[in-house]
Order: C-alpha cells, then structure tokens, then sequence
C-alpha cells in the first residue's frame, strides 16, 4: 500500500534523528484508548516476543509501550539511544538496538565507509553496553557490482575492527537478511549462505545473522529447513506476511506456528520480533493476533 511507510524511509529517519515516520494528523489518528483497548494475554514463556517499532511509526512510542505490555510482552525491536529512555521509563527491553548503521544500501561491503562505520559503531557499542542491551543491527549494503567473494573481504576487515569491542563489552553485531528481490533490491547479504560464510569469516560468538523470514521466503524459501541447519548463526528472528509484508495469518503463504516451534526446537533464548505492516485498520489488534500465532 502507497501510504504504508517503507522500511528504508523508516532508518533514513532513524539515522537522521526523526522521532516519528507519519505526519502530525497521522500522530492524531491513534487513540489512547486503542491501546487501553488491548486486553493482555496468558502468554506461554516458550517464545520471546517484540515488535519492530518502524511498522508502528504513527503511534508514539510511550503509547506504543503501554499497548505492547496491554497485549502480555516488553520488548521493541529497532529503538536507537534518544529513544531509550521512553522504553526504560515503560518497562520496555531495547531487544534489537539502532542507529549506527549509514543507511541499508550502504554498508560493511564497501571499504570507503569503514571510517564512517567503525566510528559509529565504535560509539553505539558503548551505549548499547552502558544501557543493559545486548544486540546492535547492521547492514551488508548494495552490491553496486562487487562480486560477493570481494565482498566478504570487506565486511570482514570492517568488523574485525569493532569486534574486539564488542567482545568486550558483551555485545552482539548482528547483520540482518534482507531479500533483494522485491524490497532491497542489490543487497549483498540476501541470502543464508553468503551470511553465514560471512559469519564464519568473522569468526565471533559476538557477530551473528538477523534471520528475517520475510526476506529469506522470498529469496531462497526452505525456511525451516535454513533455521534446522545453521540456526547456530542466527541470534535474532523478523515476522512478515508472504506477500506484502502484512499480517501473518492465513491471508498469506507461510504456516508460522510450525516455523515457530522450529525455532522452539532449535532452544533459541533470544527474540522474535513482528514485523510485518498492518493492512488492517486496527493495527495493534492485527499485532495482538500476530504474537497470539507465534506463541507456540
């Protein structure tokens, strides 16, 4: 949908210090009541649950915490530093930190922004570790007509320069998936494979894989079959509806209470966080029915 706000404009703001993605009449269009609204659930403690705060940018973020703790879970996904007060303020764990990335089409791969990267990167560890969290997202880039060997190269020499750092400090560096043939398209790391040779290059229990299942059902399927065999590399979990990045209930192809109970039975402790875009008029409602499908 046109009027849906997409997930690089939602990180060009992030990064730029944009506190909210829509309009002030689209601030307005959410009530306090909806989330008061929002009956909290018996969740069943197997899975834990967040949610990606760009897919709700139209409602403030203290709203947005008081409808997540309404619905039975305490964490969002994709909250960078200015904003980490609200969620401490809330109750609310930062399960997937922000902020230090350029941009999702500039990256690790491409070694003129290693300066700019290692700068950030280097500053965010620090506050990420100050504030109590445990996990700092970052991007691959585009191509730009780099082969993927060269690549890796890349990537590597930039994040061994932070690892160490990262170690230290007790943080993790995770680098999301994302599919390069409908949303991203020329993003280097859209793929399991080319992530965990990535991963393995590294060679760090503190640099791992974003495994968006959105993303890798478009680019590659095989979604349980992926999490059953590499799920050692993957520290963190995105939702999405297949296709259009809605909700996640029959209106789309994946089936996800058997991709949860995958990931259940891999014992991941970490997080999984929805992220699909409500089609729905009632948005946390469609969010309320998405942790109730995850909660296996």
């Amino acid at each position: 949908m046109s009027k849906q706000p997409s997930r690089r404009l939602a990180i060009k703001n992030i990064v730029a210090g944009t506190a909210a993605l829509g309009s002030a009449g689209m601030l307005s269009s959410f009530s306090t009541s909806e989330a008061a609204n929002q009956t909290n659930m018996a969740l069943k403690g197997n899975i834990n649950h967040s949610v990606c705060r760009w897919c709700y940018g139209d409602i403030p973020l203290e709203q947005l915490c008081v409808a997540v703790k309404k619905i039975g879970f305490s964490a969002i996904d994709l909250v960078g530093p200015k904003d980490w007060p609200i969620l401490q303020q809330n109750g609310i764990w930062s399960s997937m930190c922000n902020g230090a990335e350029i941009s999702l089409t500039k990256g690790w791969n491409h070694t003129e922004y290693h300066d700019t990267l290692v700068k950030n990167y280097t500053e965010h560890i620090d506050l990420v570790a100050k504030a109590g969290y445990k996990q700092l997202i970052c991007f691959s880039g585009n191509s730009e007509g780099m082969d993927r060997e060269t690549g890796i190269k890349n990537c590597v020499a930039g994040l061994k320069q932070i690892i160490g750092l990262a170690e230290q400090k007790g943080v993790t560096i995770v680098m999301e998936l994302l599919n390069s043939k409908v949303n991203h398209p020329d993003q280097m790391c859209d793929n399991s494979k080319w992530g965990v040779e990535l991963v393995k290059a590294v060679g760090s229990e503190n640099f791992k894989l974003l495994y968006d299942i959105y993303h890798m059902q478009i680019d590659e399927g095989d979604v349980i079959r992926t999490i059953n065999d590499n799920h050692q590399y993957f520290a963190h979990y995105h939702t999405g509806g297949v296709p259009g990045r809605h909700e996640i209930d029959d209106s789309q192809e994946l089936y996800y209470p058997a991709i949860m109970r995958a990931i259940l039975a891999t014992g991941f402790k970490g997080y999984v966080a929805q992220e699909f875009i409500p089609a729905r008029e009632d948005k946390l409602k469609s969010l309320k029915q998405g942790v109730k499908i995850c909660d296996v």
